[in-house]
């Protein structure tokens, strides 16, 4: 079982869902790095569920760093997160065990692991591992912001509502920092989150895309062929649980383009080289070209869901008919936004430590 990614800098992500608690090790990080609590707190608050729109599992997030850290700075040495479970309700699986949930992982998991796997809210593949992946995120998204490199993700659509494009993308990403609910024009936020309400109401859910920026990336970062820059961030992106689908710049529209619309001329503005448009994303032959990386995901409907739904007993080989119990999102992609952006900063991390060395980020 993998559970590590990077090279340069790595991240291994443990624990399950029901467990005692779950973590995450940073390795290669250089010594030096602010360690900010406060922003690792703040990055869990934008993951935590808030209100109707939410599970009704709520955990403080109560995290620990037990090594790796002194005095406010990364030492070199593998920093380890610890994240208890305080809300564990197991007795809602116990009677489902052997059923496959549509769209979730207990089949897959049984057949991988032979039965042995914790099932208890999907074990180590729930998306509450993502906290510990938040909590280290923030780590590399604060050394990042140090180097002027920013990261942003906003809620492109939602149950059928559009949320505006990024415009001014430097002053959009510093709102949506501060936005538990991360769109750009907040009424249609208000149009999203009725539809969330609605879908839940009607023991159902919704999905929707999610929109990604990246300014300050120097040119240069990332290899033509098997380590492009959008094959770097796509592996790490379909880690995150729910994302079916990544796609860079207009790529979802460059399919009915003509070459004259889709291409990016060049000019130079201030000795700097830009493009007057950016379709593609930021990345030209898998390489950052200095324009802002921009990609998107899209995240499916939340599988847990309160209908009837038609399933197999996967133990004893038989048809079977499953109605969930317990606590679930009815939407997870405003939760998703803050995860997207801690893997995006664990990528691009391990990206520039392998083109400027693991010490340029504390420089």
């Amino acid at each position: 079982m993998k559970n590590t990614f990077g090279n340069s800098i790595s991240l291994t992500l443990f624990g399950e869902s029901h467990g005692e608690m779950i973590g995450a090790v940073l390795d290669g990080l250089a010594p030096g790095l602010t360690v900010d609590e406060d922003v690792i707190r703040h990055q869990l608050d934008l993951r935590r569920p808030a209100g109707k729109i939410s599970t009704a599992r709520h955990e403080e997030d109560a995290f620990r760093i037990v090594s790796g850290v002194f005095n406010g700075k990364t030492t070199g040495t593998p920093l380890t997160i610890l994240i208890p479970n305080t809300a564990q309700n197991s007795k809602d699986y116990s009677a489902t065990r052997s059923l496959a949930r549509p769209g979730h992982a207990d089949f897959t998991a049984y057949a991988k692991y032979h039965g042995y796997e914790d099932y208890r809210g999907g074990g180590h593949f729930s998306g509450r591992v993502t906290a510990a992946l938040v909590a280290a995120g923030a780590i590399l998204i604060t050394a990042l912001r140090e180097k002027g490199i920013v990261i942003g993700t906003h809620i492109a659509s939602c149950g059928g509502v559009y949320d505006s494009g990024f415009s001014d993308i430097a002053a959009e990403i510093s709102a949506l920092h501060k936005k538990t609910f991360a769109v750009i024009d907040d009424a249609k936020g208000e149009e999203m989150r009725a539809e969330i309400e609605k879908a839940a109401a009607e023991g159902d859910s919704v999905g929707g895309v999610l929109e990604t920026a990246v300014i300050g990336m120097p040119a240069g970062v990332g290899e033509p062929w098997f380590d492009t820059v959008e094959g770097i961030l796509s592996h790490a992106l379909f880690s995150v649980p729910a994302i079916k689908g990544v796609w860079f710049g207009d790529a979802a529209a460059m399919t009915n383009a003509r070459g004259s619309a889709y291409n990016d001329a060049y000019y130079i503005s201030d000795r700097e080289i830009k493009t007057a448009t950016n379709h593609n994303g930021g990345v030209n032959g898998g390489i950052t070209n200095g324009m802002p990386i921009v990609f998107s995901c899209a995240v499916k409907p939340t599988p847990s869901i309160f209908k009837k739904q038609d399933t197999v007993d996967f133990v004893n080989g038989k048809n079977a008919t499953l109605e969930l119990k317990g606590r679930h999102d009815p939407a997870i992609i405003h939760r998703a936004r803050v995860v997207v952006d801690s893997v995006t900063a664990l990528a691009l991390a391990d990206l520039l430590a392998q083109r400027y060395g693991t010490d340029w980020l504390a420089q």
